[in-house]
Formats: C-alpha cells, structure tokens, sequence
C-alpha cells in the first residue's frame, strides 16, 4: 500500500512461505511465487523459506532478493544436494533434520504463507495451524489459493468442522485469498478468535527449561 508515493510497511517483518520444490504444471503457480516475492518486498517484508533453489522455493526467494529483501533459507544437510542447485540466495541456514528446519522457520517468522506445494507444505502448514490451535503461538497463517489449488482442502476442513472434529472457531485460524496483495492485507488483519487449549505463556515456559 501506498499513501503520497511512499511504501507503508508492515506490520510483519518477516513472513515464512511453504511451497514446492517443483514448480506445478501451471505458470499461474509460478507467477505466483514471484507476485509474492514482490509482494513482500513492496510491504518491506522479509523471506524465510525452505532454502531450496529449485521450485517455487527458488522463484520467490529470487523475487525476494532481487528486490533487496533479507532471506533466511532453512534446509536440512542430507536434502542440500537436492534441493540446492546452481546459486543460492541470501542467508542459507543448515540444520540436523526436519523437525529442527520447522522450528528454525516458524522461530524468525511472524506470520505464515503457503504457496501450492506437496505433502512437504501440506505438513508444514497443518503442523502451524495446529500450533495456533494449540496457543503455541498466534501467529496468521496463510494460503495463497492460486486457481483454487487449495479449494477440496478447505473444504475437507468445512467437512470436518461440519461433523464436529474441528471447532468453527479453529476454522478461522486458516486465511485464505486468490492473490498475494489480498492476503498479506488479510493476515495484518487477523485476530484470533479460537480458545487455545494452553496459553503461550505455560509453552514458553515450559521450553525455557
């Protein structure tokens, strides 16, 4: 957003994107990726990701930095041959395995977005959300609906909220929007409604230990 020809920032300094390491048969995936790379650098929005330069990893973390944008890639040593070819970008952070990539990620991120993407994303988003549900955290959580990828996903998520499995509060931890500009806007403006089963304050403790 702009007012007298300046960039307003936002009120997120960092976002973490979960998305494919392939780029999807359709170029609207792709030019997703690099509307969301320029997205975040037009809101002064830093990346954190997966670390991968292959996929739609490597669209948007290029958008990102090209735009000169900070980016953190998180990826475990035993997927770097695959996933890291060519010329990376930015800040490339090794970790012993997923678990460690996840928690890294979600650390220096103050909101999530996920871009269409396999079981890799679909873990990465459903384990976020839950941790909102959880109160481990209450940070936004985000899906770029590109072409309605993610339509029989949010509608499994109806069907479960609808046959009791899901609380409608939880529902609304997912936000949701066709566009990168729609959703960034959606998730600054967030408030959580979902009662969490433990307070964020009894987790912090709890792993200060």
């Amino acid at each position: 957003m702009e007012m007298n020809g300046e960039v307003n920032a936002s009120r997120f300094k960092t976002i973490c994107v979960f998305c494919g390491s392939s780029q999807g048969k359709k170029t609207s995936y792709q030019e997703a990726a690099i509307e969301l790379g320029r997205v975040l650098v037009s809101r002064s929005i830093d990346l954190v990701y997966g670390g991968g330069s292959i996929g739609l990893m490597g669209l948007v973390s290029q958008a990102v930095h090209e735009g000169g944008r900070h980016v953190m890639g998180v990826i475990p040593k035993t997927l770097m041959p695959r996933e890291l070819t060519g010329e990376t970008v930015g800040e490339v952070k090794a970790v012993a395995d997923m678990h460690q990539r996840k928690a890294e990620m979600a650390r220096h991120s103050d909101a999530f977005i996920a871009l269409p993407g396999g079981y890799g994303t679909l873990e990465e988003l459903l384990e976020v959300i839950t941790w909102a549900q959880l109160g481990i955290h209450d940070k936004p959580v985000g899906l770029l609906n590109v072409d309605g990828y993610y339509n029989s996903l949010l509608s499994f998520i109806d069907e479960a909220v609808e046959e009791g499995f899901i609380s409608p509060t939880a529902r609304h931890i997912i936000v949701s929007a066709p566009t990168a500009k729609e959703l960034v806007k959606k998730l600054e403006e967030y408030v959580p409604q979902h009662e969490r089963v433990i307070s964020q304050h009894s987790w912090e403790i709890e792993h200060s230990r």
